[in-house]
């Protein structure tokens, strides 16, 4: 295989991030420095080493955790604040987030060591749906709701239209279900407070029709071969 594409396979970076390493003369094989972006690697035989260490094709894990308010969805924090990679680390292989969730936002976190497709499931050129249930203070108007709908503007753009729904509201909050594919910094939170309704507390129920299930918050679970196939045709890799 060409040898980005192993560089990739192995979770050190993307295809086009792995190029660059190669043109910056980082990447050996064998012992010897390559350059060329035709260089092919036998996995079973060749010696791979990335500045100095060698990199290997790990087995694939897919993880979905049930991110707990007040952990940062890193892989490690100068503050010394806990991160999901902490929840995970009996795992035998190393696993990153895809994409993030806030520091106080609760439930699905998918996490793996499959570059490519994390890659796409985070990119909006391929528009996976991930799904909200939101606390928000007072009662949502038709008009409110309708506009999260539609789009609003959240300072850098419109929002794409939404699927919203009320679920309940009682006392001085409500409970609605925002579905969105784009993943803009705290989005649902800017997207509810641009209709006038403070976001009380965010949790993510589903990502790419992987939904949260009965985790308690930290626990994790592997998916299923059949959820992430699921996810594969979702962003097309299936086809490649």
């Amino acid at each position: 295989m060409r040898l980005q594409h192993f560089l990739a396979l192995a979770g050190l970076a993307s295809r086009r991030r792995s190029e660059k390493l190669i043109a910056a003369g980082r990447i050996s094989v064998n012992g010897q420095v390559v350059s060329a972006m035709g260089t092919k690697v036998d996995p079973g035989r060749d010696v791979v080493k990335v500045d100095g260490e060698r990199v290997d094709i790990e087995d694939k894990v897919y993880v979905l955790l049930n991110k707990p308010a007040g952990c940062l969805s890193a892989v490690a924090d100068v503050r010394g604040r806990p991160t999901v990679c902490e929840l995970v680390a009996d795992l035998p292989v190393r696993v990153y987030p895809v994409g993030r969730l806030d520091m106080d936002t609760e439930g699905v976190l998918l996490m793996m060591n499959d570059g490519p497709l994390c890659y796409r499931l985070t990119h909006p050129r391929f528009g996976v749906e991930k799904v909200y249930r939101v606390e928000v203070q007072g009662r949502p108007s038709q008009e409110a709701l309708e506009s999260l709908r539609e789009g609003v503007d959240i300072r850098g753009g419109i929002t794409s239209p939404a699927k919203v729904k009320l679920i309940s509201s009682r006392g001085g909050s409500s409970v609605i279900e925002i579905s969105i594919h784009e993943g803009r910094k705290r989005q649902v939170k800017r997207m509810c407070k641009a209709v006038g309704h403070a976001v009380v507390s965010l949790k993510r129920i589903d990502f790419g029709g992987i939904r949260l299930g009965n985790l308690r918050p930290g626990e994790y679970r592997l998916l299923s071969d059949s959820e992430v196939a699921k996810l594969k045709r979702k962003t097309l890799l299936e086809t490649e």
